[in-house]
């Protein structure tokens, strides 16, 4: 269900590394917890921001999550077809709906970040936490 090749973090973003471009998106399970994507915010090419920042927004029926950044970017693209159809979101979190793309301006913060085996261990943990 989670591509291998990705990195994931904590806040359930995703970042797909190809040379020095970054792709971001947001995972399968944060698409699930927030619902029905009704609106995105998205940041303007150029924008640049550190590993951590909120990068923008995903506004669903029932709430209104921040995207985090997961590595240092230069955003160099957006997705700008998520504007019209938000809920490409939850079609397709790990593919077609991916938000920014941008040059990494420090690839080595990947190496802080969760594969997919670790991500899903990590999910699995914190759906046991809300049954108890």
């Amino acid at each position: 269900m989670y591509p291998t090749d990705y990195k994931y973090t904590q806040e359930h973003e995703w970042v797909a590394l190809a040379g020095q471009t970054a792709t971001i998106g947001i995972t399968d399970y944060a698409q699930h917890a927030l619902g029905d994507v009704v609106f995105v915010e998205l940041p303007k090419p150029g924008a640049k921001f550190s590993a951590g920042q909120v990068l923008g927004t995903v506004e669903s029926v029932k709430a209104v999550s921040e995207i985090y950044c997961p590595v240092s970017l230069e955003v160099t693209e957006v997705n700008t077809g998520l504007a019209n159809a938000p809920e490409k979101i939850n079609q397709d979190p790990h593919g077609a709906a991916w938000m920014v793309r941008g040059r990494a301006t420090n690839p080595g913060e990947l190496s802080k970040l969760m594969d997919a085996a670790a991500y899903q261990a990590f999910i699995a943990e914190k759906e046991k936490e809300t049954q108890t």
